[in-house]
């Protein structure tokens, strides 16, 4: 699981039959489709490889969660990096706590990066340098001045975009 901005090839699995992609964040389960649609089409005997911990869950009690719900279904998860390897017929103490160490640094970092993170916009606020997210462009409205016969620099110029976004836009529809 990766934010949309990431490259999944990275995260080398080996040989599987199945691939559940999601470019969502992993703070919670719930909202993710295809974490669901995992864990409903996992079934008994299965294993499910997953390159690391924290793409699966960044929150401690989730990815118990996620880890129980699986193991309760009779299937194996294995997480490539930390080489750990969980089932129901396993009771590893020794990987257990390390599951559990591992989620909490994993949590205690994303905590440790929201709040660096409020702290800079805080910053920025102050100086009047925070503008806010990405600016969304307005696809429809690029189309429509495209219809009423502007050019894409006019277009670029009136949206206050590139004229690379107003090209990749209208290139949409082709």
């Amino acid at each position: 699981m990766s934010t949309i901005d990431q490259n999944l090839d990275r995260q080398d699995l080996g040989q599987v039959d199945k691939t559940f992609e999601e470019k969502l964040s992993g703070k919670s389960a719930a909202g993710r489709p295809a974490l669901q649609e995992m864990i409903d089409y996992a079934r008994d005997g299965d294993v499910v490889v997953v390159h690391s911990i924290d793409r699966l869950a960044r929150d401690l009690r989730d990815l118990q969660s996620i880890i129980e719900t699986l193991n309760n279904k009779g299937v194996t998860i294995t997480f490539k990096s930390e080489g750990l390897t969980f089932s129901a017929s396993s009771d590893d103490a020794f990987a257990k706590l390390q599951l559990q160490m591992m989620g909490a640094f994993a949590e205690f970092e994303r905590n440790i990066i929201r709040k660096r993170q409020a702290e800079g916009i805080a910053k920025a606020k102050a100086k009047g340098v925070y503008k806010g997210g990405k600016k969304r462009i307005d696809r429809q409205k690029v189309r429509d001045l495209k219809q009423e016969g502007l050019s894409t620099y006019k277009i670029s110029e009136a949206l206050g975009i590139s004229r690379m976004s107003v090209h990749r836009i209208l290139n949409e529809e082709a």
